[in-house]
């Protein structure tokens, strides 16, 4: 059995042809076939900056009585295969699952896919996407599951802060200033992310932990601003929980001397 899958980069669309495998719309056994133990990017989200390449391991276990003959398995976005508006391809066909024996029943199988900002990664498919596998044995017994792992796909994000004046007096204001950005893979570089809540943090001299002080949102360009009273020596950052298209940050604490 073979499979020809080619990904159309510059738009991140997906054209693939499937031959001599079950139709890839539905889950489909046919004997004692079985996968297990999958792993997509070490059960991690997959995070990708605005321009570089980010390339992933997937792996599983497959087992059949008879040996096991061939393996694959296809990171997608979209309600199921066919309708996928993006997918994960390995360079080639020949590249797709290598299966290392275990033992004569057993293989345990990996592939490499990358993510390509403005390619296969674009605005549009962070988020959830599925994990297509198909695998076979020497006996013609097989296995496809449609969605055998969810994860998720997000886009990269950045955090600043800058607190002023610095040295203050104790008991005067301090203006908190900073950004939140996240990569935009469509135009391969940082953009602004609008009206997300941010907790603004302090962290006195001596202490471990960071404490809220307050929670502001982004503007339209992601920048962020606000006031507070000095009152001790300390670090002020700000900290964003994330959403599911983007990794939770925080800034590196900006520390301020208080006199």
């Amino acid at each position: 059995m073979r499979i020809r899958a080619t990904l159309g980069v510059a738009t991140g669309a997906l054209a693939l042809t499937v031959v001599a495998v079950p139709a890839a719309q539905a889950d489909e056994i046919r004997g004692d076939t079985t996968i297990s133990n999958i792993s997509v990017n070490g059960g991690k989200p997959v995070v990708v900056g605005a321009s570089a390449t980010k390339t992933i391991t997937v792996s599983f276990t497959v087992k059949d009585d008879s040996g096991v003959d061939k393996a694959m398995a296809l990171p997608y976005h979209g309600a199921n295969l066919d309708n996928a508006d993006s997918a994960a391809l390995p360079h080639t066909e020949d590249d797709f699952s290598v299966c290392t024996k275990v033992n004569a029943t057993t293989a345990n199988c990996t592939a490499n896919y990358p993510f390509v900002p403005g390619g296969n990664a674009i605005n549009k498919v962070a988020g959830g996407w599925k994990l297509w596998v198909f695998a076979s044995g020497k006996d013609g017994d097989y296995v496809q599951k449609e969605n055998a792992k969810s994860f998720s796909l997000q886009r990269l994000s950045k955090l600043t802060v800058n607190a002023s004046p610095e040295p203050v007096k104790k008991g005067k204001t301090l203006t908190v200033t900073g950004k939140l950005t996240r990569a935009n893979w469509d135009a391969n570089k940082y953009s602004g992310y609008s009206g997300q809540s941010v907790k603004l943090q302090f962290r006195k001299k001596g202490s471990s932990t960071y404490t809220t002080l307050k929670t502001i949102k982004t503007n339209t360009y992601g920048d962020l601003k606000t006031t507070v009273t000095a009152t001790a020596d300390g670090y002020y950052r700000y900290s964003f929980a994330g959403t599911s298209t983007t990794p939770a940050v925080s800034a590196a604490g900006d520390y301020v001397d208080v006199q």
